[in-house]
């Protein structure tokens, strides 16, 4: 079976002791072993000296359960969690400045910023930045529509996600 045709973006979920050093072990995991993340965020958990890290890595079956098995070896990690086939909530965080010399773009932007739910944060006489928050699809999609307004400058967060409370499941301390 040829693996490359099975590759798809699979997010993982870490629990780690927010201790420093706790990162680069994990980043130095995926680079030695030639795996590349396509997006990482870091952030503390309802516990202080517990953070959670969300990647998004590109893998067949095979390589994303070597990488899931790896990470739960490094010492600071206590759970370790492929989200992508749970029922979950993610989001992404876009903060986008788009051209708007004319009244025409101007127009535009607020009405794909409307139908969006985004909101504009900053203005100045010939650009808009905007927000947005929403799942990978959306944000590629107010990205699409945007794009011929002429992007000036873009941060993109990359998922965060969390399996949904319905699911019954807790993503608790315990090493797995």
């Amino acid at each position: 079976m040829d693996r490359k045709c099975d590759q798809r973006k699979h997010i993982i979920s870490v629990l780690v002791e927010n201790q420093p050093g706790a990162l680069a072990r994990i980043i130095e995991l995926f680079s030695s072993r030639g795996y590349n993340i396509e997006s990482l965020n870091v952030g503390h958990t309802e516990d202080p000296s517990i953070s959670r890290i969300t990647m998004v890595a590109k893998g067949d079956e095979h390589t994303i359960e070597q990488i899931v098995k790896q990470l739960r070896r490094i010492i600071d990690v206590f759970k370790v969690r492929d989200l992508t086939d749970k029922k979950k909530l993610d989001r992404e965080l876009l903060i986008v400045r788009v051209n708007v010399e004319t009244p025409e773009k101007k127009e535009e932007v607020m009405r794909l910023v409307e139908i969006f739910g985004a909101q504009v944060v900053d203005v100045s006489k010939d650009t808009y930045t905007v927000e947005l928050t929403g799942d990978e699809d959306q944000v590629d999609a107010f990205l699409e529509l945007i794009k011929p307004m002429g992007i000036r400058e873009m941060a993109r967060t990359g998922r965060v996600a969390m399996v949904r409370a319905l699911q019954g499941e807790t993503f608790g301390e315990q090493k797995e």
